[in-house]
C-alpha cells in the first residue's frame, strides 16, 4: 500500500509541476510578445512620422512651385510691361524655392532611408519636372506659349500626382498595421 500511495502522489506531483512548467513557459511566451509588439508598433509609428515629414515637405515645395509659376507665367504675359515690385516678388519666390530643393532632397534620403526606393525615384522625378520648367519657363522668355506651359505644369501634376498615390498607399498599409 505504501508504495501505491508513493506512485499516486509521485504522479500528481509530477502532474502539478508539469502542469506549472506549461503555464510558466505559456506565460513567459505571452509576456515576450507583449512586450515585443509596442516595438514594433513604435517603429510603425516612427515610419509613419517620417511620410507625414516628408509629404509636408513635398506639400511645402507644391505651394511655392505653384507661386512661381503663376508669377513667371505673369512675367511672360506682362513682358516689358510687368512692374519691378513683381519681379522683385518672383525674385522671392524663386529663392525660397531653391532652398526648399534643399528640404526636398532631404525628404529623399529619409524615404531612401526606410528603403522605399519606388517613393524615393517618384519623388526624385516630381524634382526634376520641376527643374525642367524652371529652364523652359522664365522671365523675358517670348518664344513659349500658354499651351506649352500648361503642358508642362500638367506633367508636374501627374508626377506629384503618382508620387502622392504611391505615398498615400504606403502611409495606409502602415496604419493598418499599427
Amino acid at each position: 500500500m505504501n508504495n501505491e500511495l508513493f506512485l499516486q502522489l509521485t504522479d500528481t506531483s509530477l502532474k502539478i509541476g508539469l502542469g506549472a512548467l506549461i503555464a510558466a513557459v505559456t506565460a513567459w511566451i505571452v509576456l515576450r510578445k507583449a512586450n515585443q509588439q509596442p516595438a514594433t508598433s513604435a517603429r510603425d509609428n516612427r515610419r509613419l512620422q517620417i511620410l507625414e515629414e516628408v509629404s509636408t515637405q513635398v506639400g511645402t515645395v507644391t505651394h511655392i512651385f505653384a507661386k512661381y509659376s503663376s508669377l513667371v507665367v505673369e512675367s511672360i504675359q506682362f513682358g516689358e510691361r510687368w512692374p519691378q515690385a513683381r519681379r522683385v516678388e518672383l525674385d522671392a519666390v524663386n529663392t525660397e524655392l531653391v532652398a526648399e530643393f534643399k528640404k526636398l532632397a532631404e525628404a529623399e534620403a529619409k524615404l531612401l532611408m526606410l528603403g522605399e526606393k519606388n517613393l524615393e525615384r517618384s519623388l526624385r522625378l516630381y524634382g526634376a519636372k520641376i527643374a525642367v520648367y524652371r529652364k523652359q519657363v522664365y522671365i523675358g522668355r517670348k518664344d513659349i506659349s500658354l499651351e506649352q506651359i500648361t503642358a508642362l505644369k500638367n506633367t508636374i501634376v501627374q508626377v506629384r500626382e503618382q508620387f502622392y498615390d504611391m505615398l498615400s498607399r504606403k502611409y495606409d498599409r502602415l496604419l493598418a498595421s499599427a
